[in-house]
């Protein structure tokens, strides 16, 4: 059988496959984002959890195409030939002690690079120079609760209900925060800023999920659970509740809408008003009714 010249038709065939292979296998990662890959873009949380599972996935990609390379070419090198006797190969120290030394070296790799990152993926960061200006905070970092090296974030309640989830921003004048102001479903926050989360649950076990800007976390009753994100851009950032947590549990959807700084104050200070207004309302519907008489009077408890 004659080899293939140089600038035969089979030996660039050859070679054209082999370029579409390699390609096919770097393009792999960026053509599955967002379907194979965890999704990214919003926070550098999310980006480095990314980044990480993206090296993960190329080293498997790699070991993947070597094992399977392997084996079909011992498939069709050693096949089965008429009257040829196969040789009887009961081990191989050195090749069982090569794979177990590579093994134990991609094991090594991979946890040094997750280790390395780990401190980008927990930490977060300063706000930026365009974000909103912050007060110094008022707590401690800990182990549960890290916060910015300069002490200071949008520390925002998130607290999940069967079946919709209600934020709880800075802003209100009592103590117990009962008059601060809240939302429903939607969450607001500032671009470029540091926004860290209080994550609790008053009634079963939820989870707090925007892929786009981090990892999953639980809001489970009595304990709470922290993370953080920081967005750059404005714009819509959604997710679910990521927990079966009852009938309704696919209706529980979560929304992060990010405006710039000046925006999210002037919707701030709108919400406390708006609030404001309604308590007073239903104080004035109260003092009405305690004034009535006769049968129909309600007293006011």
């Amino acid at each position: 059988m004659r080899r293939p010249t140089p600038n035969s038709p089979g030996r660039k065939l050859t070679i054209a496959c082999g370029v579409a292979a390699c390609a096919a296998l770097i393009a792999a990662p960026q053509a599955l984002a967002g379907i194979v890959t965890p999704e990214a873009g919003g926070s550098p949380n999310a980006d480095e959890i990314a980044n990480l599972y993206n090296i993960t996935l190329y080293i498997a990609l790699v070991i993947f195409v070597g094992v399977e390379g392997t084996l079909i070419y011992a498939l069709y090198k050693f096949r089965a030939r008429k009257g040829a006797v196969p040789a009887q190969i009961h081990g191989n120290t050195s090749l069982e002690i090569g794979w177990t030394v590579g093994a134990a070296v991609v094991l090594l790799l991979l946890s040094v690079v997750t280790f390395v990152k780990l401190d980008a993926i927990r930490k977060p960061p300063n706000s930026g120079s365009g974000g909103l200006s912050l007060a110094s905070n008022a707590i401690y970092a800990t182990s549960e609760t890290l916060l910015p090296p300069n002490g200071r974030s949008l520390r925002i309640k998130v607290n999940g209900q069967q079946y919709v989830w209600r934020y709880t921003y800075p802003g209100g004048k009592n103590p117990d925060g009962l008059d601060a102001p809240y939302s429903y479903e939607e969450m607001v926050v500032p671009t470029d800023t540091t926004v860290t989360l209080d994550i609790n649950s008053q009634d079963v076990v939820h989870s707090w999920w925007i892929p786009q800007l981090g990892g999953k976390f639980q809001a489970v009753p009595g304990y709470t659970n922290h993370t953080w994100f920081k967005i750059s851009k404005p714009g819509f950032y959604r997710g679910q509740c990521a927990f079966l947590c009852g009938r309704l549990h696919a209706n529980m959807l979560a929304v992060v809408h990010a405006v710039p700084p000046a925006e999210y104050e002037a919707w701030v200070a709108q919400r406390s008003k708006d609030l404001a207004a309604a308590d007073a309302a239903a104080q004035a519907s109260r003092t009405a009714l305690s004034k009535q008489s006769g049968a129909a009077s309600v007293q006011n408890p």
